[in-house]
């Protein structure tokens, strides 16, 4: 992209002149950037936790997009505490042991990894690149461990009345903070539970707890304590400070006013001398059909490899690219996904100039949106190098369901006789079109209604005229011309309109009502009583085997 020309076409494109304006406006030379997310790994990190991810990394791109270096890290809070075992975990009662334990000392209850905090970290770290996203992964669990924050947590120390006041501001009196009060836990060294009461500090970095669980006393010197976690109110803002964050987004419940986002900007500005990330608030995904927000504590999630078992990346990225962060929406399952591919399709015309946009503004947003959704190439977003060959979704599941779910046959035919427009596929264009091919045969197969899936039948099975779906005599003759006009003639028909009208001359020979030669026809091919369109449906399926099928009739 030529970054001369760049405007702020986007909400990330406005985000990052945002973070330029506020973060370099005492330093007009910045160009370098640091755009920050996390999330504890306490259970899958499912769908909705990934629209921070994905946010962050469109902001990134912008940034990039203007000739900025970024650094995009993302940060596992794998040092919090195991607080809850999420329902869909297995072998429960054998986590439920290690509850108050740090979670990355939690065992992995599948046995693949080194703890139950890994195994999430690599769920997730594996499907990113699968979305084009690529950022630095911070481990807290090993941050805290290695004494990288000892003077982040003195300094929490050193101000605590002043740390106690900032957060009795955003409490009502009910849950102001009483007497003496500590801004930090300690994992006990002897039972790992964080179950501890702090019993003194010596104004430098010894300090002294009681294990409640275990009755463990002991003496920590803050700079190789391996136990020692700042509370999240100020653990936040103390990493903020440390890592130089600029922009950091946060769900809506941390944004809501007198929130975790309010207590940290004024602690990090207070406490630690650096001013709060620019930030916005996005807001929760829903799963078609499932009420109430997604939740990893209750089980009741969808992650990233569920959303690609159906949508293509580049069409996962549009899915966020397209809609603004503060706007709430739903991942659709059912019959929405052969809309929201033909939203993308039509975005991908439009960008390419094969379809027109009402204006030149709507045309620059498109073209924006298709571009952030596409995989990455370099650093900066592009156009593809080339244009991808388009094949409706729909008449992908119809030609997956005709090839009887085979992928490499519904390829094939698609390279010899294209989806209809007369142009055919070349070899670039294979691997983006295998990859829909993959979605489209799990979404037909695992997804979709019942009403939409069909199964062509075989020859010479034919149902009693008298059994559900059977024919009577007068939609068999239907049927035998419409298979002796028709069918045996097909490559006549240049296009589904011609084909459409002979079938509806058909059932006016055949004494029948248009309504009734379809449902005849259906019923004679795939047993139901509706289909695909029949012209176009006609048309794909191979003649031969057709007329194989309606030869019994």
């Amino acid at each position: 992209m030529d970054t001369t020309k760049v405007r702020a076409l986007h909400w990330a494109d406005e985000t990052a002149e945002k973070i330029i304006r506020e973060k370099g406006q005492n330093n007009p030379a910045k160009d370098h950037y640091t755009c920050a997310s996390g999330i504890t790994p306490s259970g899958t990190v499912h769908i909705g936790n990934f629209r921070e991810i994905i946010s962050v990394d469109l902001v990134v791109r912008a940034l990039r997009d203007r000739g900025k270096k970024v650094r995009f890290i993302y940060s596992w809070d794998d040092y919090d505490v195991f607080r809850k075992v999420p329902l869909n975990m297995p072998n429960r009662e054998e986590l439920e042991k290690y509850l108050r334990f740090p979670i990355t000392m939690v065992p992995d209850p599948w046995g693949r990894d080194e703890s139950y905090a890994r195994h999430h970290e690599m769920d997730v770290e594996t499907a990113l690149p699968l979305v084009g996203i690529y950022p630095e992964f911070l481990y807290q669990a090993r941050n805290y461990r290695s004494a990288k924050y000892a003077g982040g947590i003195r300094r929490a120390l050193e101000h605590r009345e002043v740390l106690k006041n900032i957060l009795n501001t955003y409490r009502d009196g009910e849950h102001q903070i009483q007497g003496e009060w500590w801004p930090l836990s300690v994992f006990c060294d002897n039972c790992n539970r964080d179950e501890t009461d702090i019993e003194g500090w010596d104004g430098e970095w010894k300090l002294r707890y009681h294990c409640k669980a275990c009755n463990h006393r002991a003496e920590e010197d803050l700079r190789n304590a391996k136990g020692v976690k700042l509370g999240w109110r100020v653990d936040w803002p103390m990493r903020w400070e440390y890592e130089q964050v600029d922009f950091e987004p946060a769900g809506k419940d941390h944004h809501s006013q007198g929130g975790s986002f309010d207590t940290a900007r004024h602690v990090c500005k207070e406490v630690y001398g650096w001013d709060a990330p620019v930030s916005f608030r996005y807001d929760f995904i829903g799963i078609k059909g499932t009420p109430g927000k997604m939740s990893s504590s209750k089980g009741k999630v969808i992650d990233l490899p569920d959303v690609l078992r159906v949508y293509t990346p580049e069409v996962v990225r549009y899915l966020f690219a397209g809609t603004r962060p503060n706007t709430e929406f739903t991942i659709s399952f059912d019959l929405d996904v052969i809309k929201i591919y033909e939203d993308y399709d039509k975005t991908e015309r439009i960008a390419w100039g094969d379809e027109s946009a009402k204006d030149e503004g709507a045309f620059l947003k498109e073209k924006r949106i298709y571009e952030l959704s596409q995989m990455p190439e370099g650093e900066t977003s592009a156009m593809p190098a080339f244009k991808p060959y388009q094949v409706p979704f729909r008449h992908l599941c119809n030609l997956i369901q005709i090839a009887d779910g085979n992928i490499d046959k519904a390829l094939d035919g698609i390279k010899r006789k294209g989806a209809g427009s007369g142009v055919l596929p070349g070899e670039e264009h294979i691997p983006l079109l295998l990859a829909r091919c993959r979605c489209a045969k799990y979404w037909v197969e695992e997804c979709a209604p019942e009403e939409f899936r069909f199964r062509l039948r075989r020859p010479g099975e034919i149902p009693d005229k008298d059994s559900p779906g059977g024919l009577g005599e007068k939609d068999r003759a239907g049927v035998r011309l419409l298979r002796d006009t028709v069918v045996a003639d097909i490559g006549r028909f240049g296009d589904d309109k011609s084909c459409a009208e002979a079938i509806y001359l058909c059932a006016g020979k055949a004494g029948l009502e248009g309504k009734e030669m379809f449902r005849a026809a259906y019923r004679a091919l795939i047993g139901k009583d509706q289909g695909p369109r029949l012209a176009n449906f006609l048309r794909t399926v191979e003649q031969n085997r057709l007329m194989a099928i309606l030869a019994a009739y």
